[in-house]
């Protein structure tokens, strides 16, 4: 065990949140937290901190326990940069590298036998601290998280609230805490930098909790999932795929003992009535005081809590909904894309992802005729009626009620009606006469999106649609999405939301290409995978923009269509790879073994005493630290590329 919450409770202003919550972690646990908005899965991370205390109930932790939490507001020393900001997660290894330097200087002129058996100690510990290759880990971690090489001088005070939520990701991964506690990890990072972190977190060895609304990210990234629903906790093993099944049956089952206990009830109740002033009496009484005594079940929340999302009939458009030529978007004097053509059908869904700034958004602003097109066509096709959704929210009035808001879509309609629909995106009773100034981002999304789906267009433009909502709002969200007649463009993060809706997926690379495939996250992901960015199978490369989809057939095979049927990888790129497998295997035991030679040097207490020398072991072994992580990295990419051809 590294920690356990016994029968935890904590209110705020009389409003209970947590009713008797018991947690136990224990070490290497990859653990998931899902809730509600609200829920109380953040107030647990904050009990377990020592930032609040409980009201009832018992925290209890192993000695010394470490925790590393991911805090939404990251603060920096003034002078640092974002390299020794990274660096400082390895304090304990500067103090003993400084104690070095001091021993070696020291042992010039002290050769005596303590000096040198506290520097053999204390380089001993500064190995076993992996001081030779720290800063190699830590520079690896900043690239991942999306630092550039080029960023890493840039001073903390400079960076935005996303690079600085980064950074302390950064540091916290490398603060060797044992358990992570980690809120909401996702919200600044690309797609990229997600890979990466789940990556990175499938080979963490420590135990981590997550609080995310990514189930994509929980789906990769854990072995057990915890919900927080009505103020306790039940714990699933599994990540989250096989949390939703067994959260299903166990609902079907409390389901059926709740009516069984209920029916017991009524039946009771009914015999009391009957005999309590009867010969019965005695029977009566008795299972009166049974009933007094039993331990009601809850019934199962209704799955419409999380908003009915139902949409109104939308007028009937043409088959060909948007076709682009040749476009180029962007700025006067810079285009962030080019070459872009696309096919979009009536009723079809195509999502789009990539990394922050290359031209997601501006892509959705240019259709819309917000930005005009560097170059190319834009054809949009008979009885288009386009819906804007945008993750700003600026189509929200401040000053008006939430009523009043829906309202100006739709002027005629009566009260009554207005009052229904907004309670399937749930603002109930007096939420609604709440001013938009006053709601949570939460609330404005879901008004938001209220507000264009009771617009009855026959197009949605979606930019970043569940960027707001918490999980049930998504499913729910997703579940109307599935039945809408209309076509739907949506910028989305949200890879699980993109594998349930997409029919086509169009993603915008770091180099520059826009990639455009037939079928959702997943099955892009896995395509791309097999491909080389160089050599897209049986992609037409024009300007920056590669078509991959098929447009007489949107289901048809993807590697086929994509590939003419040929494999991906040719009789002579095969005889490669697995040349230049052989060939890393040979060179790896080599390279270690110079590492451990290496090594040896530098414990010698002759060598320990000649810093330039020292200093020269050092950058070499850190040389040759990086080479052999670069082989294993290259082996590994060249093994999964041929596992992967023989799956083809």
């Amino acid at each position: 065990m590294l920690f356990r919450l016994s029968d935890i409770t904590k209110s705020y202003g009389g409003n209970e949140i947590l009713r008797g919550v018991s947690v136990q972690i224990n070490p290497s646990e990859k653990v998931g937290l899902v809730g509600r908005n609200g829920a109380g899965k953040t107030t647990i991370f904050r009990l377990l901190t020592g930032s609040e205390s409980p009201d009832t109930g018992e925290i209890v932790k192993i000695n010394g326990l470490k925790l590393g939490l991911l805090e939404q507001h990251v603060d920096f020393a003034v002078d640092e940069t974002v390299h020794t900001a990274a660096l400082s997660a390895f304090k304990h290894i500067h103090d003993l590298e400084a104690e070095m330097r001091q021993l070696e200087t020291k042992m010039q002129t002290d050769h005596s036998e303590a000096v040198l058996d506290r520097y053999a100690e204390v380089q001993l510990a500064f190995e076993q601290a992996d001081g030779y290759s720290y800063a190699a880990k830590a520079e690896a971690i900043l690239l991942g998280v999306g630092f550039s090489q080029d960023m890493w001088s840039m001073s903390t005070t400079t960076l935005s609230g996303g690079q600085r939520n980064r950074l302390g990701m950064a540091r916290l991964l490398l603060s060797n805490a044992d358990v992570l506690l980690l809120d909401e990890p996702t919200n600044h990072l690309d797609v990229d930098a997600v890979e990466w972190l789940e990556e990175h977190l499938q080979t963490y060895d420590r135990a981590y909790v997550v609080i995310s609304h990514d189930r994509y990210f929980l789906d990769r990234t854990t072995d057990r999932i915890i919900e927080v629903e009505n103020g306790r906790t039940v714990s699933y093993k599994g990540n989250y795929s096989k949390f939703l099944v067994e959260r299903a049956l166990r609902r079907e089952q409390q389901q059926r003992e709740y009516e069984n206990q209920q029916a017991l009830i009524n039946k009771t109740q009914e015999f009391i009535r009957r005999n309590l002033e009867g010969q019965k009496t005695k029977q009566a009484k008795s299972r009166r005081n049974m009933l007094e005594r039993m331990e009601r079940l809850d019934a199962v929340p209704s799955e419409k809590s999380g908003g009915n999302f139902k949409l109104k009939k939308v007028e009937r458009a043409g088959n060909n909904v948007l076709t682009t030529e040749e476009l180029e978007i962007g700025y006067p004097g810079v285009s962030l894309a080019s070459g872009i053509n696309i096919s979009l059908h009536r009723g079809g869904v195509l999502g789009i992802i990539g990394a922050n700034g290359t031209g997601k958004t501006t892509l959705l602003r240019t259709l819309l005729g917000e930005l005009r097109e560097l170059s190319g066509r834009i054809v949009w096709g008979t009885k288009t009626n386009i819906g804007y959704y945008s993750q700003s929210l600026t189509d929200l009035y401040d000053g008006n009620t939430v009523l009043l808001e829906l309202r100006r879509v739709a002027p005629m309609v009566e009260t009554v009606e207005l009052r229904s629909f907004l309670a399937r995106f749930l603002f109930f009773g007096e939420d609604v006469d709440k001013k938009v100034s006053d709601l949570s981002g939460g609330e404005k999304g879901r008004l938001a999106l209220a507000k264009l789906i009771y617009s009855q267009k026959n197009v949605l433009v979606l930019d970043e649609p569940t960027n707001h909502l918490d999980i049930p709002a998504r499913e729910a969200l997703e579940s109307a999405l599935d039945e809408y007649p209309g076509t739907i463009i949506t910028v989305s993060h949200d890879r699980f939301f993109l594998d349930r809706i997409a029919t086509q997926m169009f993603s915008f690379e770091r180099d520059g290409r826009v990639l455009e495939y037939p079928g959702n996250y997943t099955e892009f992901h896995d395509w791309k995978g097999k491909s080389e960015p160089s050599a897209v199978a049986g992609g037409q490369l024009i300007g920056s923009s590669v078509a991959l989809h098929n447009k007489e057939n949107s289901h048809a095979d993807p590697v086929a269509s994509a590939a003419g049927n040929k494999p991906s990888l040719s009789k002579n790129e095969r005889q490669k790879l697995e040349s230049r497998i052989a060939e890393i295997e040979t060179m790896i035991p080599e390279v270690e073994a110079e590492a451990a030679e290496l090594t040896n040097q530098m414990s010698r207490p002759e060598i320990a005493a000649d810093f330039p020398k020292l200093n020269e072991l050092t950058k070499r072994h850190s040389d040759v630290t990086k080479s052999i992580q670069g082989l294993y990295s290259e082996w590994q990419e060249a093994v999964d590329r041929l596992k992967k051809d023989d799956k083809t």
